[in-house]
């Protein structure tokens, strides 16, 4: 039914929007991930606080990088549902799926 495709191709511009915040959040979390490494890269310094910290700064950098799995698992199954969407060759749903990459992207 045309309301029925038109709720399948606005499910699937949300779905690629969300894939493309995704994609930005991923990044931000890496950024904040690389600011949070210690200088030293030593498993002491890793699992000990460093002289002279203020914050609870241990464990930060491995809450970014369970975030970031988190986040790439869910971007992966975000994309493998556009894809099987996109490959039941409907036009629509085909536009609907660059439209939403395409408004992610830009905002």
């Amino acid at each position: 039914s045309p309301a029925g495709m038109v709720l399948s191709v606005l499910v699937i511009l949300l779905l690629s929007v969300l894939y493309e915040a995704l994609k930005m959040g991923k990044a931000v979390l890496l950024r904040r991930a690389l600011l949070a490494l210690p200088r030293s890269l030593s498993r002491e310094s890793l699992l000990e606080p460093e002289e002279g910290d203020t914050g609870p700064t241990q464990g930060r950098w491995f809450r970014y990088h369970l975030s970031q799995t988190l986040f790439h698992v869910v971007q992966v199954v975000l994309g493998y549902m556009v894809m099987l969407a996109v490959m039941s060759y409907n036009t629509w749903i085909f536009l609907g799926a660059i439209a939403g990459s395409t408004l992610g992207y830009f905002v």
